[in-house]
């Protein structure tokens, strides 16, 4: 009789002690670098053992669900999802504190989505949603000088290629001021989002040290590059020799022109000449001819 008692009260802590357990986990969603590890909070609250309990981790809203599964003191990864083998792990010797959070190795993109952190004991279960958002980061940011503008400027070219998502393109001065530009060019592929983008910039004396920056919401790269005044001063020889040639040329098409018209007023002078002497000897012909007759 005591014995029953005695397990009856430890029944009813049990059941009371299960019924202010509940799970926690992030507020707002998960954000990683494909690549990266990255681990999915789920915490019993107050600490509780989750040893003996079943921990399951699955899939939202897709057909092969099952992420990783920990029962029986043990880690029961037959169903688990092809996508996810070799990559997942529960911190087994955390369990006791009531940590049944979900490493996930090498993330992939295909690995965005909403995850459910399920823990089921005999006398109570709880479950939290963990949504994960995963960022590629392009290929570093290339600079190349493309032309020279009429302007006086020097025209330069940023491009990257292999975000997801489409990145935010700046063109930034020294002092990290954003200088206007061309709108960004976008183009997006099975590689994720490729952008370019365009600058004229001018000869700034001791500050021609510009920066493209490419950023998302949780990250960002950027490339610098500075224009030595050589660059610039070359840019006015060209123009100078550009003008000369023109000049020149212009030149030359006028002479040649001029040339051309003279040659031609000879040519209609001459034809006219020949036509006159062709006139006065058929003239004078008729005139002895008369005279004979």
């Amino acid at each position: 009789m005591f014995l029953f008692v005695t397990l009856l009260i430890l029944f009813s802590f049990m059941e009371s002690q299960s019924e202010h357990l509940n799970l926690v986990g992030p507020e707002a969603p998960l954000v990683a670098v494909a690549g990266e590890d990255l681990v999915l909070p789920c915490f019993i609250r107050p600490n509780t053992s989750a040893v003996d309990m079943t921990v399951e981790w699955f899939r939202l809203y897709v057909d092969d669900s099952l992420v990783h599964l920990y029962k029986d003191h043990e880690d029961r990864n037959e169903k688990q999802a092809q996508s996810y083998r070799g990559r997942t792990s529960v911190f087994k010797e955390e369990l006791q504190k009531g940590n049944a959070s979900l490493k996930l190795s090498a993330l992939r993109v295909s690995d965005e989505g909403e995850y459910k952190c399920l823990v089921d004991d005999k006398s109570w279960s709880d479950d939290i949603t963990v949504h994960i958002t995963v960022e590629v980061l392009g290929s570093h940011p290339v600079i190349t000088m493309e032309s020279y503008d009429n302007s006086g400027g020097i025209n330069l070219l940023c491009e990257s290629r292999g975000w997801k998502p489409e990145p935010e393109v700046l063109w930034l001065d020294r002092e990290g001021a954003t200088l206007p530009a061309e709108a960004t060019q976008t183009h997006r592929d099975t590689e994720g989002f490729s952008v370019k983008r365009r600058i004229t910039v001018y000869d700034y004396s001791d500050s021609n040290r510009f920066y493209c920056r490419l950023q998302q919401k949780h990250h960002m790269m950027e490339t610098e590059v500075i224009i030595n005044r050589k660059v610039f001063d070359t840019w006015k020889w060209a123009v100078g020799i550009s003008v000369s040639a023109c000049l020149i040329a212009v030149g030359l098409i006028v002479t040649a022109v001029v040339c051309y018209k003279k040659e031609l007023r000879q040519v209609k002078q001459n034809a006219e000449q020949q036509r006159q002497r062709r006139e006065d000897g058929q003239q004078k012909l008729r005139v002895a001819v008369g005279n004979y007759t």
